[in-house]
């Protein structure tokens, strides 16, 4: 539903989802965005647009048939200081009293804007790097599309963060 407003990538292109987006391409897309979010603020619509993926894609407990500890993983990200962004990862376990919740800010001054993704064979998830130093940021249900999509947004977020 969701993403039907939305250009989507083909998957296989984990490397550099965003890689080879030509400034028409850009601007459509951005365009789509603003008209999905009603806003004229790119970075809001991209923000709005990230975190309704991660809400979209989020690692629940149902997902997880079969694994010992089953939690549901949630993700909110927020703007902080100038060329940052703050993620906050939700850890829920099976009974609703168990909750652990982490924050992160995330500087990307001078880090390549292009989110990289992994969804390894046999895994129950996807799992967007780190544009800082590679390791893991955040894990998503195992889904190429949702995977690129996120990675897509993110990267635009990330240059458009980038530009101060």
């Amino acid at each position: 539903m969701l993403l039907s407003g939305c250009v989507a990538l083909s998957p296989g292109f984990a490397s550099e989802p965003a890689a080879g987006v030509s400034s028409a391409e850009q601007a459509s897309y951005l365009a789509k965005l603003k008209r999905l979010y009603l806003t004229e603020n790119e970075r809001q619509a991209l923000l709005a647009h990230s975190n309704d993926l991660l809400k979209t894609y989020a690692l629940r407990a149902a997902y997880q048939v079969g694994q010992a500890r089953r939690q549901d993983l949630l993700y909110q990200l927020r703007l902080g200081a100038p060329g940052e962004l703050l993620l906050r990862e939700e850890t829920r376990g099976q009974q609703e009293t168990q909750i652990a919740v982490r924050n992160q800010r995330i500087a990307l001054f001078g880090v390549d804007p292009f989110i990289r993704y992994d969804c390894p064979n046999g895994s129950i998830s996807c799992v967007l790097l780190n544009p800082v130093d590679g390791s893991p940021l955040l894990s998503i249900v195992r889904d190429h599309q949702g995977a690129a999509e996120l990675a897509k947004a993110l990267s635009f977020l990330i240059r458009n963060l980038q530009k101060g």
